[in-house]
């Protein structure tokens, strides 16, 4: 948990690409896994920041009626 007076991590200002000219084929391939991985984790992320915001409107919603 942070608090207000804790620092926040900063967050990433860009993607900054690998310089791939000379890899083999195979280091591309492990590379293009690598990303893959990267990208699932941040899917992963967003999602559990949907369902965290969704949670805390239905914790906060007016009752109906």
């Amino acid at each position: 948990m942070i608090f207000e007076d804790e620092p926040r991590p900063k967050p990433r200002t860009a993607f900054q690409p690998a310089l791939i000219e000379g890899w083999s084929a195979e280091d591309l391939r492990a590379y293009i896994v690598e990303l893959t991985a990267e990208i699932a984790r941040a899917d992963a992320a967003i999602a559990a920041r949907g369902h965290q915001r969704a949670a805390a409107e239905a914790f906060f919603r007016k009752p109906e009626g």
